[in-house]
């Protein structure tokens, strides 16, 4: 397979699916109702591949901006693929307005809640600093507690058994190896660079961020909640490829291991069809940044991903 020196392929689990984003392109694998394989490959946008990704902190905010982007348009071709066969659709009208609300409701529970609740603890603490400290901890505690509730729901194990598929399949990429069953196979589902790692950064840099601004006056408490949260994701992105540079430092490890040891809650071992779904997003991708084209949607049965999985990208 061909890579671009230096480059670090990614994705995202999504319905039946896996999404891989590539140097120039995005291709997203879904499994059909019926066991074939719906594929779709897209260009990706010249602010997300632009100079503007190459500068420090500014490159943050824009992945987040690529990640909601991408991510609600794979959510949004998953959900239509699983649900082709009934003549329906999932409108953007409709996949933009879940995503607002998906929205509004993380702000409100991961950052407004807290808030709150803390604000109780403000005499009794007896500073602004430890209540600021005693906020992040309730809402690291939520996270947990979000991540495990939904993790008992049966279609949120199924993401996330693609989550571990596609940890396993961006392994083996990074390793040069050639992507099959096998070796996909012998990776961990957990990678450094996962979203969920991000997450964790996030609450902890927040904590550090929000315990410098202060907490008064209270419009001030609630407002740099909100409107500081670029910064804390620009900074937590920084921080995240710098442990992926030096992954092999003892310290780096050291730091990390809490974030991978969190992934065992977001990814669970994947069955081999899904494993296979991810190749095919990977080898897509790769086959689209090597020829520089941008790929309209394909089919592909499970028979014949099945019998060229030994095969180049």
């Amino acid at each position: 397979m061909s890579t671009e020196r230096g480059h670090t392929y990614g994705g995202q689990a999504v319905i039946e699916g896996v999404m891989i984003r590539g140097r120039t392109n995005v291709s997203v694998a879904v499994r059909r109702p019926d066991g074939t394989i719906a594929l779709q490959s897209r260009r990706l946008s010249p602010l997300f591949t632009g100079r503007l990704r190459q500068i420090p902190l500014v490159r943050g905010v824009i992945a987040l901006m690529e990640t909601l982007i991408l991510g609600m348009r794979a959510l949004s071709y998953s959900a239509n693929v699983g649900i082709e066969e009934e003549g329906e659709e999932v409108g953007k009208v409709s996949m933009v307005s879940m995503m607002l609300v998906s929205l509004l409701f993380a702000i409100g529970l991961f950052f407004l809640v807290p808030v709150f609740a803390s604000r109780g603890l403000e005499g009794a603490l007896g500073s602004g600093y430890a209540t600021n400290i005693a906020e992040g901890l309730i809402r690291l505690g939520i996270f947990l507690a979000y991540i495990l509730l939904i993790g008992r729901m049966s279609d949120i194990r199924r993401v996330f058994m693609y989550h571990g598929a596609e940890h396993m399949t961006v392994h083996a990429q990074e390793r040069g190896e050639v992507l099959s069953l096998e070796s996909v196979r012998k990776y961990s589902t957990a990678h450094p660079r996962c979203g969920t790692a991000f997450l964790l950064v996030v609450m902890v840099v927040a904590i550090i961020v929000f315990v410098i601004v202060g907490r008064e006056p209270f419009w001030w408490l609630i407002a740099s909640r909100i409107v500081l949260m670029p910064f804390i994701a620009a900074v937590s992105y920084e921080l995240i490829r710098l442990s992926g540079r030096y992954s092999g430092n003892p310290l780096v490890a050291l730091i990390t291991g809490p974030s991978l040891a969190l992934q065992a809650l977001t990814t669970r071992e994947p069955e081999d069809d899904q494993i296979e779904i991810a190749i095919t997003a990977m080898r897509r991708t790769l086959e689209v940044d090597d020829k520089g084209i941008a790929l309209v949607e394909s089919e592909y049965s499970a028979a014949e991903s099945s019998a060229d999985e030994t095969g180049q990208p």
